[in-house]
């Protein structure tokens, strides 16, 4: 934890900036480099019949760590995706409670 879902972003933008990501967010939260993950969502989007590209998005899902820090990974994460080529991306945090999340049959 924290898990990252990237979508509408291409699988090889993704590996290019995700070291360098991963390396940015273990320093903000000072937490281990193997509790992140990075899960790539591939979705194919419709619009008036025809496919389309969807809006770059990631989800961020993670145990609450107060308004100042989620808005500067908010900035790290776009500035990787934007990095990447990527004008915009939106990003969204989800909270989860530490009595909901469960590891090998205990919760935090």
């Amino acid at each position: 934890m924290p898990a990252l879902i990237l979508k509408s972003i291409d699988e090889n933008k993704a590996c290019a900036f995700s070291k360098i990501l991963i390396d940015d967010l273990e320093k903000l939260l000072e937490c281990p480099r193997d509790y992140f993950s990075i899960e790539l969502s591939q979705s194919k989007f419709i619009l008036d019949g025809e496919f389309v590209d969807g809006h770059p998005t990631v989800e961020v899902y993670w145990f609450d760590r107060g308004q100042a820090v989620q808005d500067t990974a908010a900035k790290l994460i776009t500035q990787h995706v934007n990095s990447a080529g990527y004008s915009s991306v939106d990003v969204i945090f989800y909270h989860l409670d530490k009595e909901k999340y469960y590891e090998s049959g205990e919760h935090y």
